[in-house]
This record gives structure tokens, C-alpha cells and sequence, in this order.
């Protein structure tokens, strides 16, 4: 009985779901016919076929296949560490100066502001008059009794254009509204000497991401022929040269560096000057004067 029962059930079920199926099925004609008679008789205008929209290609698979690229948010004008090719090799320049024009026409540190601030060359009296107002004559006179030697290295270091992170920090913190002095406070903040030994336990004189044997920095051979030119002696920069030439027999990229050639250099001017002890050379060494070089230097650029 009870399956008698179950199979009725089911029975009904199927039947009710049959007519109901059959029932959707005629109104579904019925209403076909209603609406195109409107159609016909002008009551209801018909909704043109629209065409879908094409789904656009996601960004990275665009970038990819080369299609798009990412928006440049800034370009640099003034200093470009990319080089240029011409009689004196390649070479870094400001403002479109190649930095070897800037050695043999004797420009000043003057001259590089305008060119790295300003965008252009400006008369020589104006040149002087930052020159002047800066004070920069008298502050390397006071500490070494010489100009040339320490603004050849002012002026060679003073390129430090978007490619480095000092520079990215600056330019971030600029665009976001700050001032001048906190801009440069933020990309020239490093850490101090002895954390950085600490951290990375050596300070690398010798290689470079760019340069090789083959494609040498032009600022240090521009370094070495005016030390040669004007320094009674270079032995620690011999010394250097030495040590590169065993650093080169391990990778090719092993070059001597700005940092290397100017800190050797360095040495080179206080024991050759015959102005300073052997103390008075450790003292300077150990209280950190070169850095004041590199930081004036690159104070420049980064205001730039």
C-alpha cells in the first residue's frame, strides 16, 4: 500500500510539472504574438542590437607584449648620467655640458650651479656672485690653503641625477609639498660612518654597476690626468691603480670608482701639499673632512 501510495505522489508530481511546463510554454507564444502585433501596429518601438563592449587587456600582459607602457612621472633635464658620445668618450653632462668642456674651460663651482639649478650657462659675473655669496672660495681655502684640487672634485660629483636613491627621496619629498632644506635633509640623511661599516662591514672603492674595463668612468680618468697634471706626487693613487689591476683579474666590472679615485686623490693632496703632519692627516682622515667633499657635492645635485 505504502508503495502504491509513493508511486501515486510521484505520479501527480510529474504530472503537475508536465502541464505547468506545457502552460509557460503557450503564454510564452501568446505574449510573443501581443508584442509583435505593438511592434506591427507602431505601439512599442523596437530596442536596437547593441554590440558588447571588448574587454580590455589587463595592464600587465599589456606591458608585456609591449602595447602600453607605465606613465613617466618625471623626467630629469638637468643632470644625465647616461653619457654622451663624442671626441672626449663617454661621459656624464649638466645641462647638456659634457663634463670634460667643464674641466677645460675652467668653470667653477659657479658655473656647475647654474647649470645643474638653472638649467643654463650664466655670465661669469653671476657665477661669481653664487660663488661669493656661498663662500665657498673662502671655506676651502680655510681647510686646505688650495681651491683647484678640492673644486675639480665638487664639480665631478656633483651629477646625482634621478638614478639614485638620495635623489628619489628628494624628488618624492618635493612633490609632496615640503620645502627646499627638508627635501635635501631627506635624500642626503645616510647613515653615519660607523653604522655603515657595521652594516655592510666594507665601503666598496672598487666597482661599479655601469663602468667596466672596457667602458671606464670618464670622471675618474678626468680625476687621474689632472692629478698627474698638477700633484707633485700620486703615489696612493698608484697605489689604487695597483689595487685594481688585481681586483679587475676577478671580475670585469671591478673597476675603480669616483669614490675610490677622489679618496685616494685626497690623500695624495694633503701628504703632497707639504702643509700637513703625519698626525694632522690621520686627524683629518678620522674626523671625516673628504666626506665634507662628497656632501657639498651632492647637496648640489640633489637641490638641482
Amino acid at each position: 500500500i505504502r508503495t502504491l501510495v509513493y508511486d501515486y505522489r510521484v505520479a501527480c508530481q510529474m504530472s503537475f510539472t508536465t502541464q505547468l511546463h506545457v502552460s509557460q510554454m503557450e503564454f510564452m507564444k501568446v505574449l510573443f504574438a501581443v508584442l509583435s502585433s505593438s511592434v506591427e501596429d507602431g505601439k512599442i518601438a523596437p530596442v536596437p542590437e547593441v554590440e558588447p563592449p571588448q574587454i580590455p587587456e589587463d595592464l600587465k600582459s599589456a606591458i608585456k607584449s609591449g602595447k602600453v607602457r607605465a606613465p613617466t612621472h618625471i623626467i630629469s633635464t638637468i643632470s644625465d648620467d647616461r653619457g654622451l658620445i663624442n671626441e672626449f668618450g663617454d661621459e656624464p653632462c649638466y645641462a647638456g655640458v659634457p663634463m670634460s668642456t667643464i674641466i677645460q674651460r675652467g668653470f667653477g663651482v659657479g658655473d656647475v650651479i647654474s647649470l645643474l639649478w638653472f638649467k643654463r650657462s650664466l655670465p661669469r659675473y653671476c657665477t661669481q656672485f653664487i660663488e661669493l655669496f656661498v663662500g665657498i672660495y673662502s671655506l676651502l681655502i680655510s681647510l686646505f690653503g688650495t681651491l683647484c684640487n678640492c673644486q675639480i672634485c665638487i664639480m665631478l660629483c656633483a651629477d646625482h641625477g634621478p638614478c639614485v636613491s638620495g635623489a628619489h627621496n628628494t624628488i618624492v619629498t618635493a612633490r609632496a609639498g615640503k620645502d627646499l632644506v627638508s627635501s635635501l635633509v631627506s635624500g642626503d640623511f645616510h647613515y653615519p660612518p660607523e653604522t655603515f661599516v657595521y652594516v655592510y662591514q666594507s665601503i666598496f672603492l672598487f666597482g661599479n654597476r655601469i663602468k667596466s674595463r672596457d667602458n671606464r668612468d670618464k670622471r675618474v680618468q678626468l680625476l687621474q690626468h689632472y692629478a698627474h697634471t698638477h700633484f707633485p706626487s700620486v703615489k696612493y693613487m698608484e697605489y689604487a691603480v695597483q689595487v685594481e689591476a688585481y681586483t679587475l683579474s676577478k671580475a670585469n666590472n671591478l673597476v675603480l670608482n669616483v669614490d675610490g679615485a677622489i679618496g685616494s686623490l685626497f690623500l695624495d693632496l694633503l701628504a703632497g701639499s707639504g702643509m700637513f703632519s703625519k698626525q694632522e692627516i690621520d686627524e683629518i682622515v678620522e674626523i671625516g673632512y673628504l666626506n665634507g667633499l662628497f656632501v657639498l657635492a651632492r647637496s648640489i645635485g640633489l637641490i638641482g
